[in-house]
């Protein structure tokens, strides 16, 4: 019969349909409650046939490895009912039956999120507490449409396969099961037994919003909508209506296991609200108005530095719980300080418990290895072409806005997703359907995801990490670009290194190092990285990078910086590099904070707290940098002397200031830098000052202009003296009268 054929599977834990043959079924004319109960000796169903009149019907065991039935004496199914039990070692135990309950997503949940624009699917999938019929539980769901069978696991059910079978929602792909009396805090994964040759793996919850710390994988149900009261709602109105392009961003890059460790109790990590108490002063002084951290997605290996997550919905646990995380981020929006995170949309790792074939096929990522696998990481490639797994990543980057009020979400590797090849050889990939290498179903889902947030997130900041030449990164999709709001100037800060990393007798040889990115300076909404990524594997600190003894060391890295500031574009600057790490980054320990005991490092600190108070108090460096009205050259030919000058202009354009660069070791006296009017002109920058452990080499506070043609288009001129090694910022006294 069919029905020993259902049986069967469900005691085997193969049954893809539990419903037909668990809870409560009509046979011949009288109600019927099945159960598969295999830890219980004896057991009840416990109901009310009318109101305060409790009914208890013993069940029979139908079958031995734990089947058990009784008949109910009224013509109708209960409403309510409870199953006692008494387990094989004498405990007693009540619970409501999970399969007496009704489905619980809608069939326009499932409709939505097929089409792949159900933007807030977080809410639907996953392990939601709700309450059904007056009775609490957790609701959980899962995408699986290969699956044969799909349960949910965990402590509550001896982590047996068997027991909590989910129910099948047809051509969406989806299951579900509300289980009652389960609460916060239960441990669960998915168990699922594919139709693809029995494939059997436990899986971690893709929506999953909270996990156990690694090496540990479970999920945790929790419930991330009331555990913190925000305290920014003046900040996200804000927010919403700033035009970061006109306004100062100053990122701090911050990789959180790192930043900091508590070296009494055995280098531990600080937590989110550790953090909180320590990382935000520091910004805050050094007047970032950004924090920048590497992906706090969940993710297994530390190595990884986050950029392979397990867990896309879960801040990783490392640090604390998901509530600890919201009080980290409210506490810097309550300090004026924006929080962006690396959200890694370019590829996911093949960890067995994680999204990596996931139902026994490759679901999440393609089949073909040619477009499915980054072999150089070890990863897998999302199939951008289906659109739950559209749907899943976009719902993502707006539920790290909504639930966690991030302010702007960094896309690492772009590269990687508009190429079809990659880093691969030929042979090793397919073109696309007109023979070309782009990914057509990347770059769509890229600009539906920039679309998505600008609509339901104004003021929010989308910034790619992409390095090669791809037009229109930066600009609207309406437009014909990929509609990220800024993007990373990879070009500028390889040459720019390159330049300063060389021995200055040799720099006259690199101008063009210096100066080529201005040619391209503005095609993009650009910010100028200094990036983690630039003090690893051997490429050694950015003070380090720096030639010549120690104060030569400090002086190139403080004109350098001066450089950043005074080129244009958006800022960042990976943590250490503040005070003059020696080390390379870490990430498997702290900061070498001990060396701020030195004059060198804490007055390297006070040059870049003092770079950023300029930057946000002159328009000039702020307002108009990324259009050719904001930046004028003075002189970029004076390459025997290695002195570089250029204006920064604000909207107005009698609002600016002139920059000059002297990178040699070599002070220059009476030299003259053209300016466009006279009067006087303070000098509010050196970075030569005593202050910053420079010589103190300068001009007296400021010099005033001569009627001396030294450069042409400008009528005036400034006789300088120019420390070695430095850059001064001169300002002109406004005119009055």
């Amino acid at each position: 019969m069919k029905i020993d054929k259902e049986i069967k599977a469900l005691l085997k834990g193969e049954s893809g349909d539990p419903f037909s043959i668990l809870g409560v079924h009509l046979s011949g004319g009288r109600v019927c409650v099945t159960a598969f109960l295999p830890e219980a000796k004896d057991a009840w169903v416990m109901y009310y046939k009318k109101p305060a009149k409790q009914r208890l019907v013993k069940m029979t065991k139908v079958h031995n490895a734990g089947l058990f039935r009784a008949t109910l004496e009224q013509a109708s199914g209960p409403v309510k009912y409870k199953i006692r039990i008494t387990t094989l070692w004498d405990e007693i135990r009540e619970f409501y039956d999970p399969y007496c309950f009704e489905q619980v997503l809608t069939d326009y949940d499932l409709h939505l999120i097929g089409e792949g624009k159900h933007y807030r699917n977080y809410e639907k999938l996953g392990a939601h507490i709700r309450k059904i019929k007056g009775i609490s539980g957790v609701h959980f769901a899962v995408w699986a449409p290969n699956a044969r069978r799909v349960s949910v696991i965990g402590d509550f059910n001896q982590w047996d396969g068997r027991r909590h079978p989910l129910r099948f929602r047809g051509v969406s792909g989806i299951w579900e099961l509300f289980i009652p009396g389960l609460e916060e805090g239960t441990l669960y994964k998915f168990d699922i037994l594919s139709v693809y040759n029995r494939h059997r793996e436990q899986k971690v919850d893709p929506f999953g919003f909270f996990f156990e710390v690694r090496p540990k994988s479970a999920a945790i149900v929790y419930d991330i909508t009331t555990k913190h009261e925000w305290n920014d709602a003046s900040w996200l109105s804000s927010r919403g209506a700033k035009n970061w392009f006109e306004s100062p961003v100053a990122i701090y890059e911050v990789h959180p296991g790192s930043w900091m460790r508590v070296s009494e109790e055995g280098s531990r990590f600080l937590t989110y609200r550790e953090l909180a108490d320590n990382l935000i002063p520091h910004v805050k002084e050094l007047g970032y108005t950004h924090i920048e951290f590497l992906p706090i997605a969940e993710h297994p290996l530390d190595a990884s530095w986050g950029y392979q997550p397990v867990g896309y919905y879960a801040p990783t646990s490392r640090f604390g719980k998901p509530a600890d995380f919201m009080y980290f981020v409210d506490c810097c929006h309550q300090n004026g300080i924006g929080v962006i995170v690396d959200w890694v949309p370019a590829h996911f790792p093949k960890d067995a418990h994680g999204l990596a074939f996931f139902d026994g096929t490759a679901l999440y990522e393609h089949a073909d290895p040619r477009k499915g696998e980054h072999k150089e990481w070890g990863t897998l490639v999302f199939n951008y072409g289906r659109n739950e797994v559209r749907n899943y990543l976009i719902s993502n980057a707006l539920f790290w806005l909504d639930r966690y009020h991030i302010d702007g979400l960094r896309v690492d590797a772009v590269a990687s997703m508009l190429y079809l090849d990659y880093s691969r050889n030929q042979g090793e990939w397919i073109p696309n359907m007109y023979g070309g290498n782009e990914n057509l179903e990347a770059i769509d889902f890229i600009k539906t995801f920039n679309e998505v947030v600008h609509r339901y997130y104004p003021g929010v900041l989308t910034i790619a990490e992409e390095s090669t030449s791809w037009s229109g990164v930066s600009r609207p999709t309406y437009l014909g670009g990929l509609g990220f709001s800024m993007k990373w100037n990879m070009g500028w800060m390889h040459d720019t290194l390159k330049f300063f990393s060389q021995e200055p007798v040799h720099r006259k040889f690199h101008m063009n190092e210096l100066t080529f990115s201005m040619i391209y300076a503005f095609s993009e909404n650009f910010i100028l990285p200094f990036s983690h990524d630039e003090v690893v594997y051997g490429k050694r600190s950015l003070l380090n990078k720096m030639p010549g003894d120690m104060w030569q060391k400090f002086a190139n890295l403080r004109a350098l910086y001066g450089y950043m500031y005074g080129h244009p574009g958006k800022k960042l600057l990976v943590m250490g590099s503040e005070f003059g790490q020696w080390n390379e980054w870490n990430f498997d320990k702290g900061l070498d904070w001990d060396l701020l005991k030195n004059d060198p490092h804490r007055k390297l600190l006070k040059y870049v707290a003092d770079l950023n108070s300029l930057y946000m108090s002159e328009p000039s460096l702020y307002e108009v940098c990324f259009d050719w009205h904001g930046f004028e050259w003075i002189d970029f030919h004076d390459t025997d002397n290695s002195v570089v000058a250029f204006i920064r202009k604000a909207k107005d354009p009698e609002d600016f200031l002139v920059f000059v660069f002297n990178l040699t070791p070599v002070p220059r006296f009476g030299y003259r830098i053209g300016v466009p009017r006279g009067g006087f002109y303070r000098e509010i920058l050196n970075s030569d000052s005593s202050l910053y452990w420079g010589g103190n080499i300068g001009n007296g506070g400021g010099v005033d202009a001569d009627k001396v043609v030294s450069h042409p288009n400008f009528p005036f001129s400034l006789k300088l003296i120019l420390p070695p090694l430095s850059v001064l910022v001169l300002k002109p006294e406004k005119v009055t009268g």
